[in-house]
């Protein structure tokens, strides 16, 4: 039978910190503006230097702590690599800026394609795609018209820009940093390509948010690409990632807490969508709209600052079932998507 799921450190470094969490590896932590209110990186001892994983929001207040940082727990030494486990905002957020001081970055291509594409894709409002997608998935006229006025939110606002080139690591690479080996295994459908890194000399794995504890990590559909079905991504690579999961491993994750129980969370993973799968096909017997599939996705009332999170998940879903044909969608009178049982 496998471990249950602990955390063997109850309370995460102060930010300006870190905490070692084995040798050569320390535990940092990053603010965040928002209700998941920070994000963990990670600084690897390579003997001359530092490779960092992840790096939070570019920001007057993320800028600060990393010079706190690396004059106090990095001890002046240089970072050199900086590895970025995908491309979304709070993790890729000062690769650029570490670069512009020297650094190589190292991630997916996928990762760097999309984080380099979105700091140079300013829109100064919604883009005529993005105001359909809102349309399709249920959002009332005026909500929109009100969208329409507004700036959206751009990568490049917390996104250091980013400089031309980068190191990739692909499925099944080796990577050398910390005075370990680690093998590359490749996450999806949070992020395409997410890397994680499972140790061959000891029992850690850096899981980004590819490996998330006590929460589940957003699968979103989006404008640029309004018929994926992400969730059948992430599914997958639960099955994928299971294979090489142990009970003894130490899974080093982007949000929250380190933890061991690696198997069972991943099964947990991957029966909180599909519980959640059955739980729309039953909420689905009378037509709604995405707008209207929020009960039964999500435990708790969603607020105007949580919607667009709530919505793309919530198309995600459907998609997910209607490429596997237990749903059909027609068009409403207003334009939104219309779904129901067949």
């Amino acid at each position: 039978m496998n471990a249950p799921i602990r955390y063997p450190w109850t309370a995460p470094p102060e930010p300006g910190a870190a905490l070692e969490v084995a040798p050569g590896v320390l535990w940092l932590r990053l603010p965040l503006p928002m209700a998941l209110d920070h994000v963990n990186c990670l600084a690897l001892d390579d003997g001359d230097g530092w490779t960092l994983v992840d790096t939070g929001f570019d920001s007057r207040r993320s800028r600060a702590i990393w010079e706190g940082l690396l004059t106090g727990p990095l001890g002046g030494r240089p970072v050199r690599r900086v590895l970025v486990t995908h491309y979304h905002p709070d993790h890729v957020g000062l690769a650029g800026w570490f670069m512009a001081r020297g650094a190589e970055l190292v991630t997916s291509r996928l990762s760097w394609l999309w984080a380099r594409m979105l700091t140079l894709d300013v829109q100064p409002l919604p883009t005529a795609q993005t105001l359909d997608f809102w349309r399709d998935a249920g959002l009332p006229e005026d909500e929109l018209a009100r969208r329409a006025t507004e700036r959206p939110f751009n990568f490049a606002d917390c996104v250091h820009p980013l400089p031309y080139g980068f190191t990739r690591l692909s499925e099944g690479d080796i990577f050398h940093a910390g005075g370990r080996t680690w093998d590359v295994r490749m996450g999806d459908g949070h992020a395409p390509e997410h890397v994680t890194l499972w140790s061959r000399d000891d029992d850690l794995v850096i899981g980004g948010d590819q490996l998330l504890p006590s929460i589940s990590a957003n699968i979103g559909v989006y404008a640029s690409e309004p018929d994926a079905d992400p969730l059948a991504d992430w599914l997958d690579a639960c099955a994928r990632l299971a294979n090489h999961a142990e009970d003894r491993h130490l899974v080093l994750p982007g949000h929250k807490t380190p933890f061991t129980g690696l198997p069972v969370r991943l099964r947990q993973m991957a029966d909180n969508h599909i519980g959640a799968l059955a739980r729309l096909r039953s909420h689905l017997e009378t037509p709604r709209t995405a707008i209207e599939c929020f009960p039964p996705l999500f435990a708790r009332e969603i607020g105007p600052a949580e919607t667009n999170l709530a919505l793309v998940e919530a198309v995600a879903h459907l998609n997910h079932l209607l490429r596997r044909g237990e749903v059909t969608r027609t068009r409403s009178d207003t334009g939104a998507w219309v779904w129901r049982l067949p």
